[in-house]
Order: structure tokens, then sequence, then C-alpha cells
């Protein structure tokens, strides 16, 4: 036995390893070696995720109790999260598309960002119960004031049509990101948001690791890389009139528009802008479940570092 990793090796450097220890072989002989050992070429599959937390079942268990509490009662319940990050351009963008023979799409050979056009930082919001989404496709920073302005243009464009009579709203969100769980501006916007919408907003966070789960991955992101698939996203709008002309056959229906906000980084919220939250935390995991509800005075906004 060596050091030399047998399977990142060719046949044909197989067998002259072997010739150069005295054995008479070619590479077909290995080949057919390998098969009758029940070796074949394989590629890395993910499937280790790590140390899960002890309470990572729990916590879906009481996240499903949640959202079906809130969907009985005919409450709004959103899944939100940031999708990828993309380049602005002529790049190339994964998949194919029909095009006629021998005139593809012609893109960049490097992704190197264009300055003046940047990155788009699409944030989602899918409405559980209506099956449709919405996307805020930023300019700027991926911050926490954007995330909850998204969930903002969300409600005042569908949601609030949707649930004249809502009292509360329930969101399922990531345990990390813009809308992380330890993340204080986060919590300062949304008691901003619940004081203007006159709604108490529950949240719960998925556990650590398992950002896959979330329902707006696989109900409403997963079709939108899908349908722009092989289309290189040359321009925000591009990037808006693709997302918006997502559909399945389930009836999924979205919208997006573009929001040319800046969102700086580095806003400090001070412990006293803390203490003031009108925030319940739930007996369960109250860092990922908690409950804030509108307050009877104004908001107190967060400095600028």
């Amino acid at each position: 036995m060596t050091p030399l990793l047998w399977t990142a090796k060719s046949l044909r450097k197989l067998a002259a390893e072997l010739k150069g220890r005295g054995h008479r072989i070619g590479h077909n002989s290995v080949a057919a070696l390998l098969r009758s050992l029940g070796y074949s070429l394989q590629g890395n599959r993910k499937t280790l995720e790590g140390a899960s937390h002890p309470d990572r079942d729990a916590q879906f268990i009481y996240i499903n109790d949640q959202v079906k509490d809130a969907l009985a009662a005919g409450e709004p319940t959103i899944s939100v999260d940031t999708k990828k990050k993309e380049l602005v351009g002529d790049f190339k963008n994964g998949g194919r598309e029909y095009r006629a023979k021998g005139d593809p799409e012609k893109v960049r050979v490097h992704d190197f960002l264009i300055p003046e056009l940047g990155r788009a930082s699409p944030y989602g919001v899918y409405d559980i119960a209506d099956n449709a989404g919405w996307v805020s496709v930023g300019i700027d920073n991926d911050t926490a004031s954007f995330a909850v302005n998204s969930i903002r243009r969300w409600w005042c464009s569908m949601g609030r049509a949707r649930y004249p009579n809502a009292t509360k709203l329930t969101i399922t969100a990531d345990g990390g990101g813009s809308n992380g769980s330890r993340v204080r501006l986060w919590k300062l916007e949304l008691q901003a948001l619940a004081n203007e919408l006159g709604l108490e907003i529950t949240v719960c966070h998925l556990p650590p690791g398992t950002s896959k789960w979330n329902k707006i991955e696989h109900r409403l992101f997963s079709f939108i890389t899908q349908n722009w698939r092989g289309r290189p996203l040359v321009s925000y709008q591009t990037i808006v009139q693709l997302i918006a002309a997502t559909t399945t056959k389930t009836g999924l229906k979205v919208r997006s528009e573009l929001d040319t906000n800046t969102y700086p980084k580095g806003v400090k919220v001070r412990d006293v802008e803390m203490t003031a939250l009108n925030i319940i935390r739930h007996d369960f995991h109250g860092d990922w479940n908690y409950t804030i509800k509108p307050q009877n005075k104004t908001t107190i906004r967060s400095d600028y570092s």
C-alpha cells in the first residue's frame, strides 16, 4: 500500500504503474480487472451535512405546527430568502435553449464583474397558501433593510389584497444571511414593518445547515433557474422579465420588480434599540422563534456608522 490515490489515475497510467512493477498488462486489461472487482468511475456526491443541531428535527416540527395553524386561520404565511447573486452582463448562464443550429449565444470567456452593470440580488417572498411569489431584484447590498423592504413591497403589491383581514404574518426564513436569527437590524426593521402594517409578525428560522429545505428554494427559486437557463442576464430588466415569466403546471404566479434603493452596510443597532423592541420570544428556542408586535410609540430607527 502506498499514498497513491489510484482512483485519480487513468487506465493507461495505472497500466504503466503496473508495468513498472514487472507486470505485463495493457490498459484494456486494467479496465476489465477494475470492472470485475466492482469499481467504476464516480464523481463526488454531496451527502455529508456535518454535525446537525440536536433540536433540528424538533424545530422542523415546531415550524410545521406554526405554519399549519396560520394557514388554518387564513393568515398569510411566507417563506423568504435571497437567491444567489448574479453578475449582470453577457456572461455564460448554465443550461441550454433552442436556437438556430450552429448559432449559440456568444458570451464572455471570463466572468469578471462589469462595474457599470454590477450584480443583481434577487430577494424572494413565497406565499405558501397562494402558490405565488414576489422577487425584488436589488442593485445594492443584500442587507436586512433590503430583505424587510422586499417583504413590505410584497405586502403592498400582493399580500394586502390576498389577505384583507390579516392580523398576523408568519415568516419562515434561513438562520443566516440578511434575515439571520442573530441579525439585529433584521429584527429592528421587522419592528418598523409591524408598526407600519399593524400586524403581528412571527418568525421561525430553519435550523443551521438546512437552508435547502426552505420552501422558497424548491417552490420558487428552482423554477426561476429553469426558466432562465441558457439565457445571459444582460440587464436588470432582463432579469426582472425572466423572473416574472416563470410559471409551473401547478399554477405558480410570480411578480418581480427592480429595487433601485441603496442599502448601506455596517448599520449599527444599539442595545437601547433592541431593548425597545416589542418582541416576544417563544418558549421553544426563543432565539429561532419569536413574535414582534406593533408598538404604540414611534419606531426607534438605527444609526449609520
